[in-house]
């Protein structure tokens, strides 16, 4: 019988999985080759993961737009935002939320500040124009026009709400997410076949997205793909049909809000959910055996 030391039963799925040690040793041995990575590579996968991100945001929004009950509305978005981090992990693309475990490797004293802080800059800008790439395609798509425009008016409704949050609830919002990204993205790890990598990816995402907590990367579709539909005027006139909102109201829908309201709280909320509630709990919970 294999040693329950170096891998357990997963009673879902039937497969083996890493042992939590080991998962985390696999992932500091990945962050330490993460930090040598050319900073070109690291740009080129950062946009992809940033298109990839935005893709599932899309592709849920459309499933959201036109249904009433709100806990129905997050579960259906539930069921699609996660195929962008399903193709991120498949694919080896850079996502800044899940980055934030190289915080493991500077723990464990094998990544430097200086490094970490190379590849989680990097990885953000990348990700940042790689979804506004995709927000933009998607305007020019036509797809905002859908169901008479209410796409459209959706889009712009979903980014204000983000834009007006104080900075409070966005800062906690975005811990609560990343603890539930950086561990799908264990999870992934922790299973050895495709199948159990789906379903480890899969169950965190969705509980997130159903939950309602901020994603900066996710954020850096919804907010500029909303700012983009606020500039068509028969999307604004439908927000303020369908939502009762005032041209006032669609006013704090800016520039401004989208990086100091939201942005900022959120990525530092991210980072605090990866770096401390995963990273250093799990870290200092098994350090004994790394």
């Amino acid at each position: 019988m294999e040693n329950t030391k170096e891998a357990t039963k997963n009673p879902v799925a039937g497969t083996m999985v890493s042992a939590p040690y080991q998962v985390l040793e696999a992932n500091i041995k990945t962050e330490v080759e993460r930090t040598k990575m050319p900073v070109s590579r690291l740009i080129l996968l950062g946009l992809l993961a940033g298109m990839f991100i935005a893709g599932g945001a899309a592709a849920s929004s459309l499933a959201m737009h036109s249904v009433a009950n709100v806990g129905l509305s997050r579960l259906v978005g539930g069921a699609i935002f996660p195929v962008g981090l399903m193709i991120i992990i498949f694919s080896g693309c850079e996502l800044f939320t899940g980055d934030c475990l190289l915080f493991l490797g500077f723990l464990d004293k094998k990544v430097s500040l200086m490094q970490m802080l190379k590849v989680l800059v990097v990885v953000f800008a990348s990700n940042l124009f790689g979804s506004v790439i995709w927000a933009f395609m998607v305007s020019e798509s036509g797809q905002f026009d859908y169901s008479g425009g209410l796409l459209g008016a959706y889009t712009i409704k979903v980014a204000l709400g983000k834009t007006t949050m104080s900075f409070g609830t966005a800062f906690f919002s975005g811990i609560l997410c990343n603890i539930f990204v950086c561990m799908a993205v264990l999870l992934a790890a922790a299973a050895k076949d495709a199948a159990g990598k789906i379903l480890g990816i899969f169950f965190p995402i969705m509980a997130f997205v159903v939950s309602g907590y901020e994603h900066c990367v996710a954020n850096m579709y919804y907010i500029p793909a909303g700012l983009m539909a606020k500039g068509n005027s028969a999307y604004v006139q439908k927000a303020i049909e369908a939502y009762g909102y005032t041209k006032e109201q669609l006013e704090q829908l800016n520039a401004a809000n989208f990086f100091t309201g939201n942005l900022l709280p959120v990525t530092l909320g991210n980072m605090a959910g990866g770096m401390l509630f995963v990273g250093a709990f799990l870290y200092f919970a098994n350090r004994h055996r790394l």
